[in-house]
């Protein structure tokens, strides 16, 4: 049987709440669905709806303090905002007058103040997000499919921080786990669209993928169910 998963930056149960996914127990098939929050760190299972969270990392419970002060020195007259993710932190610029200047403004004094508390800097689309080292989402890829033990693998993903799973996965690949690399498009990250085996048009695009691809499971005449 197939697993589904969903490996992203945001707290794995902070993922579970926006997407709805609490709501879908029960449902034929769901419980093989997991979330994997923080970068793999931490994981969702809707099989039981158990959460796993590592503790508290000591540089992010400094760095909250600092941060807002940080941010101000750096753009004293523009707009950033400050997410807090519990495992971790990021400052998006996506209001400021001009995003791409205001996150180049930033890089240097969050760069100095995430390596003087021990924490790794992830760029993203117009985000810089301050988190502990030795997680990633190809980490996070790799450790799944060590436990699921797919025939293959699709993974989309639209940000920067998806290159690092597009990697893991010609790993696998070349190791001889077919596997294929899905952009969900955008005119922000043009470095995911060139690292990808397959375009599609945002988000919506991935959606349309998936379901299309379900319904050929699903009409498959000799019921195969590829994983």
């Amino acid at each position: 049987m197939g697993a589904l998963a969903v490996i992203t930056g945001r707290a794995a149960a902070d993922a579970a709440r926006l997407g709805g996914f609490e709501t879908l127990r029960g449902t034929p098939g769901f419980d093989r669905f997991t979330v994997l929050g923080a970068y793999g760190a931490e994981r969702w299972n809707a099989r039981d709806d158990s959460l796993t969270t590592p503790p508290p990392h000591p540089g992010v419970m400094a760095v909250r303090a600092d941060l807002p002060g940080v941010v101000r020195d750096a753009l004293p007259s523009d707009h950033a905002h400050i997410e807090d993710k519990g495992g971790a932190l990021a400052v998006h610029t996506r209001r400021a007058a001009d995003p791409e200047a205001a996150l180049e403004a930033l890089r240097e004094p969050l760069t100095r103040l995430a390596a003087r508390h021990a924490l790794t800097v992830e760029p993203g689309r117009r985000v810089l997000e301050l988190r502990p080292p030795g997680t990633d989402k190809g980490a996070a890829l790799a450790g799944l499919v060590r436990a699921v033990r797919p025939s293959a693998v699709l993974y989309a993903g639209d940000d920067l921080g998806d290159l690092a799973a597009f990697d893991a996965l010609v790993k696998l690949r070349d190791n001889g786990l077919p596997g294929v690399r899905v952009c969900s498009g955008s005119n922000e990250v043009t470095a995911l669209a060139e690292a990808c085996d397959l375009l599609v048009d945002g988000p919506a695009g991935v959606a349309a993928l998936l379901s299309g691809l379900a319904d050929a499971i699903t009409a498959a005449p000799d019921g195969t169910d590829p994983r």
